[in-house]
């Protein structure tokens, strides 16, 4: 019956052992309540706290993790994110300098291969990102894939993981941040020499200053914790670029296009030159696409359950940032060839906006321009950083056992400051090569996803995903390939000029 009332069963008596039976009554004491849980009366209360918690595991309320240690460092050290931070981090990571470059791609493609490569990249990139989102947790509960390197190894096994990834995603985070170094610090340059004009008595400092006050800046900044806590840092760094992007082709827009501008291709003197041509405009294309190799850690921020994926949320946020970055990126780069055509500087619409227009524009929009964007390479270096900073902080962890102090945690990231800053000044001519390593680093974009998807997921041979990942993988590798040889053999034509400890400013 419903009202009926079952008491509970007798509990059996707990008998003393014989030595206890006839002593006196211990005096009370005042121990602490943990050490009754070590006593063999407690052993069902452990038990049932196991299974509860197992319980709430399995129904969806509590986050598992895989090693207990991962909650020692900076990635997944929380897990309170969600849909906005997803949104915060996937654009900030997503969108930078790199896209101001893409008028340059429509020199060598012209207008309608350029916006048909602009749209395919776009869409295969938004594709990868997708498989990457849901390889991440591939059987509801089961296993997390936290970090690139960690699925990249699981996908392609222990030796050829670090093989083929090692070096690209370090490149992708290391590299970045050093490119971050150059343009931040030569913008905080620009901005002084904007703000103070020609009659200004201070004495300017010099781009390896400007430099060391980056990283100083950088390094401050990079004491938040964990890269849940960089959350607000990222929503600052994707406004700024947003903004900045914005700025600068409706400015370029407004004041029209300039005189003697031309659309046609760059005319070349041979097929080999033409040849380099095209691959630089597709170069130019593939790698303004970026932040897959952030993917998985930023999802990793974000608690997940049976009944709450982490998947779900974090597909909502890439949406709502990649559809800001395409309303940044395609008018970015259609207006500024618009304005500019063939005349459009090598390194983009910026440096075209100040080489055109510094004398007929203002010098407050042409300082908010240069502070936006030092915003925003202070932020995106956060982000960027964070899986080096994860990387350090688990040798200790897993060596000693125990979370990384304050101290020795500030030192890490000071230390990788300083080593980034080393890198800038002291091999400046590594920008030279940033098309030959982004060649290296491309199929970490478009090319590893489609494979390891194909190797965890393991579709059945034949059917329509299998197909669609081993053609998009091979392409990808094909296009690195291609790329990889291009430059090379550009830097067999034109050289190499190396300078050691003689920084330029990025124009």
């Amino acid at each position: 019956m419903s009202g009926e009332v079952r008491s509970a069963p007798p509990t059996p008596p707990v008998s003393s052992p014989p030595l206890q039976i006839w002593s006196p009554a211990p005096a009370p004491s005042r121990a602490s309540p943990l050490r009754a849980m070590v006593t063999p009366i407690a052993s069902p209360v452990r038990k049932a706290v196991a299974s509860v918690r197992g319980y709430l595991e399995e129904v969806g309320h509590i986050t598992r993790l895989n090693d207990p240690r991962d909650a020692w460092l900076p990635i997944t050290e929380s897990r309170r994110g969600n849909a906005y931070y997803a949104a915060f981090h996937s654009l900030s990571s997503g969108i930078g300098f790199q896209a101001l470059v893409l008028p340059a791609a429509f020199v060598f493609l012209g207008w309608t291969w350029a916006i048909v490569c602009l749209t395919v990249a776009f869409v295969w990139q938004l594709y990868t990102l997708w498989l990457l989102v849901k390889l991440h947790e591939p059987v509801a509960g089961g296993t997390r894939y936290s970090r690139y390197m960690h699925l990249a190894t699981t996908g392609f096994g222990e030796k050829w993981g670090k093989i083929l990834a090692l070096l690209p995603v370090m490149y992708l985070s290391a590299g970045n941040c050093t490119a971050l170094i150059i343009v931040g610090g030569s913008s905080m340059k620009l901005l002084f020499n904007i703000a103070c004009g020609q009659v200004c008595l201070a004495r300017p400092l010099t781009t390896v200053e400007w430099y060391l006050v980056f990283v100083c800046v950088a390094v401050l900044l990079s004491q938040l914790p964990n890269l849940n806590s960089i959350a607000s840092v990222s929503l600052v760094g994707a406004a700024a670029a947003v903004a900045y992007c914005t700025m600068i082709w409706v400015v370029s827009v407004a004041k029209g296009r300039v005189p003697g501008v031309s659309y046609d291709p760059v005319k070349v003197t041979s097929e080999v030159d033409g040849a380099i041509g095209i691959l630089n405009g597709l170069g130019i294309i593939a790698f303004a696409f970026r932040g897959h190799n952030l993917v998985l850690e930023i999802q990793a921020t974000m608690p997940s359950t049976l009944k709450h994926p982490s998947h779900v949320p974090m597909w909502k946020g890439v949406k709502v940032a990649y559809v800001i970055i395409a309303f940044c990126l395609y008018p970015v780069a259609i207006g500024g060839f618009w304005a500019y055509g063939d005349q459009i500087p090598p390194n983009g619409i910026l440096s075209a906006l100040y080489k055109f227009h510094s004398r007929d524009v203002s010098r407050l929009v042409l300082g908010l321009a240069a502070l936006l964007v030092i915003v925003n390479c202070l932020t995106t270096c956060q982000i960027y950083a964070m899986p080096v900073f994860d990387s350090m902080e688990a040798g200790y962890v897993h060596k000693k056992n125990r979370p990384c102090p304050w101290w020795l945690r500030a030192g890490f990231r000071a230390f990788f400051g300083a080593v980034n800053l080393l890198i800038a000044v002291a091999l400046p001519f590594l920008s030279e090569l940033a098309g030959l390593l982004g060649g290296v680093s491309l199929p970490v974009t478009l090319a590893y996803p489609c494979f390891m998807w194909v190797a965890i997921m393991k579709p059945a041979r034949g059917s329509a995903m299998w197909c669609t990942n081993w053609a998009l993988g091979s392409l990808g590798m094909g296009l690195s390939f291609v790329l990889i040889v291009g430059n090379l053999w550009g830097l067999v034509e034109k050289g190499l000029h190396v300078q050691f400890f003689k920084p330029a400013d990025f124009q």
